[in-house]
């Protein structure tokens, strides 16, 4: 293996068994790593993927998972977890398996068109700006279950859970009151919803609060930098 490799196998051996920890806290239950692959190379994602058991990834910007789709669509599970514009969604609707970031109606009529056009039924998940912060998107938490209520309206969208940024916290335990109010709202839209067939999805936790958002309930849980390294956005 290259020193690369070498560094990356490690990072997932030191992620993985914090997960475990953190899931075993908890009282249990399975814990998705989906491998937030901003501006890693493919090269380096199928690494993972044919020989550290990943088995789902994300792209933030279009263009960056439509040039990595051909590669890795077939090799695993391959989301769309960022920002989505409504002129954009024409490249992600019926290639991305989950789309993490359906932040409007707006966005969510859009996808169901693109859906219904291509003959797909679009998996999504509902973000949530916890934080009330202006300069992100998301649906207000007191708006979540109108929102998801108006979607599973619609023939060709699937609302499949809860996606939510938290805000930048000074202290990992300030996270926390953030991932447990989404919780909150997790368990009371599709608690009622669940059964055996269907499972329902609350990815929540990067890098810097994965741990936390695993304890407080996390299903799906978003790590890049804590697996690939530092961010290079040259």
């Amino acid at each position: 293996m290259t020193e690369r490799q070498i560094q990356i196998t490690e990072n997932f051996k030191k992620v993985r068994e914090r997960i475990r920890e953190a899931s075993a806290k908890r009282g249990g239950g399975e814990v998705t790593l989906l491998a937030a692959t901003k501006t890693v190379p493919a090269e380096d994602i199928l690494f993972a993927a044919e020989n550290l058991g990943l088995t789902a990834a994300g792209e933030n910007k279009q263009q960056e998972f439509t040039s990595k789709y051909d590669v890795l669509s077939g090799v695993l599970d391959y989301q769309f977890i960022g920002h989505l514009q409504t002129n954009k969604a024409k490249y992600i609707v019926g290639k991305a398996s989950l789309i993490q970031s359906v932040d409007s109606l707006h966005l969510a009529e859009r996808i169901d068109a693109l859906a219904e056009a291509a003959g797909v039924v679009q998996d999504v998940l509902l973000e949530v700006n916890i934080g009330r912060e202006e300069a992100k998107s998301g649906f207000l938490p007191e708006a979540v279950a109108e929102a998801e209520a108006r979607i599973s309206e619609m023939r060709n969208v699937r609302t499949r859970g809860i996606m939510v940024m938290a805000p930048v916290c000074s202290e990992k335990d300030e996270y926390r009151k953030y991932f447990r109010e989404t919780y909150s709202i997790f368990i009371d839209i599709f608690q009622k919803k669940s059964h055996n067939i269907e499972e329902y999805t609350l990815s929540m936790g990067m890098s810097d609060s994965y741990v936390e958002a695993i304890e407080e309930g996390a299903t799906l849980v978003r790590i890049g930098s804590a697996l690939f390294g530092s961010r290079n956005y040259r």
